[in-house]
């Protein structure tokens, strides 16, 4: 499966994601990640900066789920996929490295990346704009404002 235009427009404007990942045991795990990005057409890479658990959990299972959302906005996707760990000594390193520094400078040191390949994407909608189908997006960032005080 592909990243659509709309899956990088909000992957961008999403401050963080939430990583869920399972050990071999079937314990979850739920970690909020503050440096991801995609990468090419099929793939989203997360910095591993502070990631003991999300790696041992993707090193006995590789399914994993990410979620992201613009929070004023309130909409965003939730993406499955399986996840592999890219180390300094693999190939494709480098290139995920200068993804991140372009958009952190190189102010958080990492590891390793976890890497998502993309198999099922679905839209996550805030119950607005359900419950109320005429709610626009400009409604939505002013309540959303509102309702966190900013």
């Amino acid at each position: 499966m592909e990243l659509t235009t709309d899956i990088k427009k909000y992957i961008h404007n999403s401050v963080l994601c939430w990583l869920a990942t399972v050990s071999s045991e079937g314990v979850p795990n739920v970690s909020p990640k503050e440096i991801f990005n995609y990468y090419g057409k099929k793939h989203i890479i997360i910095a591993n900066i502070a990631s003991p658990q999300t790696i041992k959990n993707i090193k006995q299972n590789k399914n994993v789920c990410i979620s992201f959302i613009d929070i004023l906005v309130q909409k965003g996707f939730q993406i499955k996929g399986k996840a592999e760990i890219i180390g300094k000594t693999d190939v494709e390193f480098n290139e995920m490295e200068k993804i991140f520094n372009k958009m952190i400078g190189g102010k958080f040191p990492f590891a390793s990346i976890t890497k998502i390949s993309i198999e099922t994407t679905k839209p996550i909608i805030a119950p607005r704009y359900i419950l109320y189908p005429k709610t626009t997006k400009e409604e939505q960032i002013l309540s959303a404002k509102k309702t966190y005080g900013l």
